[in-house]
């Protein structure tokens, strides 16, 4: 059977054809890239995917960056908002299934083969056939599920734990929850590590060290960062891996995780990062439970487009097709 996948982010909506049969992802057709900004709806972005394509099949697997659930769907960072009863409508299909784009990450975890998946720290074995697996990553927002894997099969659960209370581990992240709390009288893990969070962490490295910087955004900083051409932007970096590390490590220890994995476009672009900036430390610095989160596998998900084959996952499972 084939179907749509599409995965809604705050930037982007990612679109596919795939094939599924018994539960499971056949294949995955090539993505297409649009900007969200660009159009006023789903129902618009699905129709201009549509002409590039041709014909569409009447089934749709749509993953977004959202709680998903009640008679309207407001995306987090996206101003589109959808009705699923109007989905078959208006996208004129006959099956759909509306999942958060974690939980399609979670879908993909589970499906996925061990090639899939790079090493990152702890012990250097597959992810468990058995148990809990926290899944989290950082792009426009900070996405957090979970996966239970058993014998019979696994079972996603999408959480919203990115926007869990940040704890700050130094004078330095007491600093960047300073500046951040003149804004946001609650701050979230979200609000650092997410890729809009290298904002605060830079300019509170700034205030630090008494330098002027002009305002920048994510997108100019990360560049800097990944290229290596400012040196404030690479402390920046580090830190960021550092509490994205830590966060990690606490929702493993609240989920009773015996595997992780780190997901998202930007924890992709971090691949070569993770291993020298301190993440290992931090995701085990947890006290009298030091040893058991080192004994936890975490890797990093490799595939290009875990948001469209997780979707497409769940309407799998979901049909039974």
């Amino acid at each position: 059977m084939n179907v749509v996948a599409v995965d809604i982010g705050g930037t982007h909506a990612r679109f596919a054809l795939a094939e599924v049969a018994n539960g499971r992802v056949v294949a995955l057709g090539e993505s297409v890239t649009l900007k969200t900004a660009e159009y006023a709806s789903l129902q618009t972005a699905w129709q201009a995917f549509g002409a590039q394509i041709g014909a569409l099949p009447r089934a749709a697997a749509i993953a977004v960056a959202s709680p998903v659930g009640g008679e309207l769907i407001k995306l987090t960072n996206n101003p589109w908002i959808i009705r699923p009863a109007l989905v078959r409508e208006r996208l004129e299909v006959d099956d759909f299934v509306l999942i958060n784009d974690f939980g399609a990450v979670g879908h993909a975890v589970a499906q996925l083969d061990s090639e899939h998946f790079d090493h990152l720290c702890g012990p250097n074995v597959r992810l468990p056939e058995n148990g809990s697996l926290t899944v989290c990553g950082p792009g426009t927002g900070l996405g957090v599920a979970i996966v239970h894997r058993f014998a019979q099969g696994y079972h996603v659960i999408e959480t919203e734990g990115g926007h869990q209370d940040f704890a700050p581990l130094d004078g330095l992240e007491d600093a960047m929850l300073k500046r951040l709390r003149k804004t946001y009288t609650r701050v979230s893990a979200e609000r650092i590590c997410a890729g809009p969070g290298i904002i605060a962490i830079y300019e509170t490295l700034a205030e630090i060290e008494g330098r002027a910087v002009p305002r920048l955004d994510d997108k100019a900083i990360w560049s800097m960062a990944l290229e290596g051409s400012d040196s404030l932007a690479l402390a920046a970096l580090d830190r960021f891996c550092l509490s994205l590390g830590a966060v990690a490590g606490d929702l493993a220890l609240a989920q009773g995780a015996k595997g992780v994995v780190i997901a998202g476009g930007l924890g992709l672009r971090l691949k070569d990062h993770f291993a020298r900036s301190g993440f290992a430390e931090r995701f085990a610095a947890k006290g009298r439970f030091r040893s058991l989160m080192e004994d936890i596998p975490v890797k990093l998900i490799t595939h290009p487009q875990p948001g469209l084959f997780g979707a497409a996952a769940a309407f799998a499972q979901e049909y039974a097709q």
